[in-house]
C-alpha cells in the first residue's frame, strides 16, 4: 500500500501496480482532489490517462486545513485498486474491466464510438468494494 500524509490543496501520490503498465494517481492541486487511472505504456502523459474521478472539492471538506492520509491499495493480481482517504474507500479502478467509480459519481460523459473505458457512470458500487477488500484480507 502506498500512502501520503497531506493537507488538502497540496497532494500527489502515484502508485504503480505490480502488473505493468497500470498506475493510479491521486492529485490535489488546489480546488479539488482527483484520482486517475493511467496506462504507463502510452507515449504521452495526456494519452496515459484512461479515466479521471473527482474525489472532493476543497470547499466541501469538513475542516479543510486538517492533515489527511491518502492511500492506494492494489489487488494481488494488480488489476484493481482502491483509493482510501483517512481509511475510508473513496474510489475504485478495475483495469481489466475498464471501469472505475467514486463516491461523488463525477464526472460522467456520453460514451463515444471507440471508447474503451466506461465514462458514462462513476456510480458507487459498495458490493465491488466489499469483494475487493475481502480478497485482500482473506
Amino acid at each position: 500500500m502506498d500512502s501520503l500524509t497531506f493537507t488538502p490543496g497540496r497532494a500527489f501520490l502515484s502508485s504503480n501496480s505490480p502488473a505493468v503498465p497500470w498506475t493510479a494517481v491521486f492529485e490535489d492541486e488546489g480546488p479539488a482532489g482527483y484520482f486517475y487511472a493511467c496506462d504507463r505504456s502510452q507515449q504521452t502523459q495526456e494519452h496515459s490517462i484512461m479515466d479521471a474521478m473527482l474525489i472532493y472539492t476543497g470547499s466541501a471538506l469538513e475542516d479543510p486545513t486538517r492533515e489527511r492520509i491518502a492511500s492506494v491499495q492494489w489487488s494481488r493480481d494488480g488489476q484493481q485498486c482502491a483509493l482510501y482517504l483517512d481509511g475510508s474507500a473513496q474510489a475504485f479502478i478495475d483495469f481489466s474491466a475498464h471501469i472505475s467509480f467514486c463516491r461523488t459519481n463525477f464526472p460522467n460523459y456520453l460514451q463515444e464510438q471507440g471508447d474503451t473505458w466506461r465514462k458514462s457512470s462513476h456510480a458507487w458500487d459498495e458490493a465491488a468494494i466489499e469483494r475487493f477488500e475481502a480478497a485482500i484480507y482473506a
